[in-house]
């Protein structure tokens, strides 16, 4: 009989890193069962569509305005729901959102064992980023297994005292999604960028949506974006928009008027994949994108006050700049004024993987299952 995996997620990026799991354990022995919160309904079934991913169940959880306590609530009492009516002989979850934390909870109190994909990022600030350390760390406590992306996340959960043959080094399951789509979606890519007018323009390329930027540090960043233009009239912005109001409010009063930023909608996976790839740099406080631009080349500049993937500042690929307006502006600067900089951070090695990362995985859980 064929083993049974349980693969919980509920946000877009959760979905875009398990989904080259799921490909993966759909060509194994291994039978994958994917449990979909739709902790972000639109944006996750965008990326179900695009790797052709049809959940199991589908817990559609996600509330408008939703608090945590709310959302943890909720997500635990169904999901508790499908593990008293079903079987599996393990769990995947990915990353530190609260589908992750309470799918690895609930597995946990059903006795199935967890397997943490992308574990032991760390900032070792509780509060930042909030609630996702916390979410990571409450999962490196719930998890048998442990996947971390690269030596410096192992060394991570070693020093949190988890025994060492519990964790496996696998590379980011984010290029394996990312290859996978440059390959198989080559063709669909340029129109994309064509109906924007981007096919000969430099651009940046922006987002920004973290809840500790929320308010007075994402209007000095808008703040930043308008210099930014003022020194530079050869250069578009190109900033998808959280659907959160605590983001379209700033976002939309700051620069919904001006003719070189273009202002989407969250788009699709597809479509970002293709503004990523002829971006002159990138702007965001995502996790997701820090590991993804230095494969395609793109100098990150990282719109936090910490980031749990040290790797990326250690190798180039990105710089920590935080929120204030002047540091922002300069940061920017520096690399449209100064090639060597821009060169360096451009050439400068992924540190997150080569695409197989979910191959490893698969290969780990043949051999404990």
């Amino acid at each position: 009989m064929k083993k049974r995996v349980a693969l919980i997620f509920g946000t877009r990026p959760e979905a875009v890193k398990m989904a080259p799991v799921y490909l993966a354990l759909k060509e194994s022995p291994i039978e994958p069962f994917v449990i979909a919160t739709a902790q972000h309904r639109e944006m996750l079934d965008q990326v179900l569509d695009l790797f052709g991913i049809k959940p199991d169940f589908d817990l559609d959880i996600m509330q408008q305005r939703q608090s945590l306590s709310d959302l943890t609530s909720r997500l635990i009492h169904r999901l508790d729901e499908v593990y008293f009516e079903n079987s599996f002989d393990a769990t995947l979850v990915q990353g530190d959102t609260t589908s992750t934390f309470a799918g690895a909870l609930v597995s946990f109190y059903h006795k199935v064992p967890v397997g943490h994909v992308e574990a032991g990022l760390r900032t070792d600030n509780i509060y930042d980023p909030f609630p996702e350390e916390i979410n990571r760390r409450l999962n490196g406590v719930l998890s048998t297994y442990h996947y971390p992306p690269t030596e410096q996340a192992k060394r991570n959960l070693i020093r949190e005292g988890l025994p060492p043959e519990r964790l496996v080094v696998t590379g980011n399951t984010v290029i394996d999604a990312l290859l996978w789509t440059i390959d198989n979606k080559a063709s669909l890519t340029t129109s994309f960028r064509k109906r924007l007018g981007l096919e000969s323009e430099r651009y940046i390329l922006m987002t920004m949506h973290r809840r500790e930027n929320w308010g007075e540090p994402m209007r000095n960043v808008m703040l930043a974006i308008k210099d930014i233009l003022r020194e530079c009239p050869d250069i578009q912005i190109v900033f998808p928009v959280h659907l959160n109001p605590a983001v379209r409010d700033v976002v939309y009063t700051e620069l919904g008027d001006h003719d070189r930023v273009i202002l989407t909608d969250p788009l699709e996976y597809l479509p970002f994949v293709s503004l990523m790839e002829k971006a002159f740099l990138i702007l965001t406080d995502s996790g997701g994108i820090q590991e993804e631009a230095p494969s395609l080349g793109k100098p990150t500049l990282v719109l936090r006050k910490t980031t749990e993937r040290p790797e990326a500042l250690e190798a180039g690929t990105a710089r920590l700049v935080g929120t204030d307006r002047k540091k922002v502006l300069e940061n920017t600067m520096e690399l449209f004024t100064n090639s060597d900089s821009y060169s360096k951070m451009a050439t400068a090695r992924n540190p997150f993987g080569d695409g197989k990362a979910s191959e490893r995985i698969v290969e780990h859980l043949l051999k404990v299952l």
